[in-house]
């Protein structure tokens, strides 16, 4: 299978602490980013390692996906996942380092998508929009959250 590889990297200006608390807060992600998540719940928790339910929400509509989050927490550093829903898997690694502005965060995403039509068709939308909406609903809700 193909993957889809996307890459983005942002400045939050605020202590990575304080993102690292956020951004591994699985539960309240609907809360936070509500544009993102439907729901979240942590099934099962030993040290570093989380397996996390999650109702995402589709980019550009309002179908919402069942996906299972096997995680493992990076603790002040960041998470690498694998996350597994009905249209594919997808290999995540978010990376926070300090910089004289605040926080770097480091996205990487590899996306194996099961269907071959939705690989074609999907695989131009999300290279295209998919990263871009992402920014906006996570990254610029993220923003936001700690300038206040």
């Amino acid at each position: 299978m193909k993957k889809i590889h996307l890459e983005g990297s942002y400045i939050i200006r605020a202590q990575r602490q304080k993102v690292y608390e956020i951004l591994t807060d699985f539960e309240s992600a609907p809360k936070h980013f509500p544009a993102v998540a439907k729901s979240a719940h942590i099934v099962s928790h030993d040290g570093n390692d989380l397996v996390v339910e999650v109702e995402t929400k589709a980019f550009l509509g309002s179908r919402t996906f069942h996906v299972q989050m096997q995680t493992h927490l990076r603790p002040n550093k960041g998470f690498t996942s694998m996350n597994t829903s009905p249209l594919g898997v997808e290999h995540e690694v978010v990376t926070l380092e300090d910089v004289p502005e605040g926080t770097r965060f480091v996205y990487v995403n590899d996306v194996e998508v099961k269907s071959h039509l939705f690989r074609i068709l999907g695989g131009f939308l999300i290279k295209t929009v998919a990263l871009k909406y992402w920014e906006r609903a996570y990254i610029g809700r993220l923003r936001k959250m700690l300038r206040g």
